[in-house]
């Protein structure tokens, strides 16, 4: 260890479940996937992270030997990294036993099913990203699509739930080390995933945008269409394992269609209007004047995006005279962004906000506020505030600017 880059960041791996559903008849990470076993195809997504990290694989006890050869292989120069451990009689037991082999360098730890076997690097960084950005737990939250009714126990349907409000939860899960193992040593029931035992030690934790492709397998119907995944990604030559860097080496460059963008928007205050600021309400404060909500964080951040992806800008795309955008939020403007990137063939790859102004005071809020433009965009977004010494419009406290930079790839 004391010559290896030392990683802040670790993936507890928990495979030790044992599959019943799956009906393989073994433990359901060592159930073949394509050529390879679901195991192994879930180190993948873990070993092609940007960040190095401690990885633990949490296993049945009678398979900690092969698991050990599965992790040679998967690792490659990254072995180092790598240790095996048995699981315990349940999934909090087995994550209790990784958490206790973590390195003393680690800060942040994600927890993740080994049966999300095609779960992409790129929703570990998110919520490593996010993780250590707000210092709150994350996990990955998909919409739910289906009509959700709630029942009794004959099966008598009670009430329909409003879906808006519920989201499908996912791995990798994020937390900050040391709160994570103080939830764990407090917790005194088991509860169904990490989130839900953070969170009852009475830590925040929040949702950042999930991915199709980190779906579980736990019944032969889940492996089968898994298994059309990796063929289809076989016939089209998309090789998505990671090339196994030297550990401290940089990964290769693969080559990305990455642009960039730039927004302003400034918008006066207006005493008799609500105040809408980086998509959050502000009680008792002065509003900002605009077609719109006057929100000029949420405003930026349309510009630079559609700017980095050459789609023109917000007054183009959502012009003033259109009377289906007055007094629209700021997360309408956001979403309708994101759909036409999607069209063109992008996604966000990350948004930095900067305000310049002498109200409100963003500091006690600027977490919530990055935690809902997070969810909004589905990329980290951070924001941070300024004034600017009592010179200008902003400095006299007539309004607000925002000025926002943003990242996008080719999808």
């Amino acid at each position: 260890m004391s010559e290896l880059p030392e990683p802040t960041v670790a993936v507890i791996v928990v495979a030790a479940g044992s599959g019943t559903r799956l009906g393989a008849g073994i433990a359901k990470a060592f159930v073949g996937l394509g050529d390879r076993t679901i195991l192994e195809s879930s180190l993948d997504g873990v070993f092609g992270m940007v960040e190095p990290a401690q990885v633990v694989l949490v296993v049945p006890a009678d398979r900690v030997g092969e698991a050990q050869t599965i992790a040679r292989g998967a690792a490659g120069r990254a072995v180092d990294y790598v240790s095996v451990v048995a699981g315990g009689d349940s999934r909090q037991e087995s994550v209790a036993r990784g958490l206790a082999t973590l390195w003393p360098s680690v800060r942040t730890v994600l927890v993740h099913d080994a049966a999300r076997a095609l779960t992409p690097s790129a929703l570990f960084d998110a919520v490593v990203a996010f993780v250590e950005r707000t210092g709150w737990g994350a996990v990955p939250g998909l919409a739910v699509a289906d009509t959700i009714k709630r029942i009794d126990d004959e099966g008598h349907v009670l009430e329909t739930v409003d879906r808006s409000t519920l989201a499908a939860v996912q791995t990798p899960q994020g937390f900050p080390r040391a709160a994570l193992i103080e939830a764990y040593r407090a917790a005194d029931r088991e509860y169904t995933d990490d989130a839900a035992l953070y969170a009852s030690a009475g830590h925040q934790v929040a949702t950042v945008p999930g991915e199709a492709l980190a779906f579980k397998i736990t019944t032969p119907w889940d492996a089968e269409r898994a298994e059309q995944v990796i063929a289809k990604r076989t016939a089209t030559g998309a090789d998505l394992k990671p090339s196994h860097p030297a550990p401290g080496a940089a990964a290769p460059a693969a080559p990305l269609d990455i642009r960039t963008g730039i927004g302003i928007d400034v918008h006066a205050f207006a005493a008799d209007a609500p105040l809408w600021l980086a998509g959050l309400h502000w009680p008792d404060q002065p509003g900002l004047s605009g077609h719109s909500d006057g929100d000029p964080v949420a405003h930026a951040i349309v510009d630079a995006l559609l700017s980095a992806a050459g789609l023109g800008d917000i007054g183009s795309v959502f012009g003033t005279d259109d009377p289906r955008f007055a007094g629209a939020h700021g997360e309408v403007f956001l979403a309708a962004c994101i759909e036409r990137l999607a069209e063109a063939g992008f996604v966000p790859v990350n948004v930095a906000v900067q305000i310049v102004g002498n109200r409100p005071r963003f500091s006690a809020r600027r977490l919530e506020a990055e935690a809902l433009l997070t969810g909004l965009v589905g990329a980290p977004v951070s924001v941070a505030a300024t004034t600017s010494d009592a010179l200008g419009f902003t400095g006299r406290g007539e309004g607000v600017t925002a000025v926002a930079t943003a990242l996008i790839r080719r999808s």
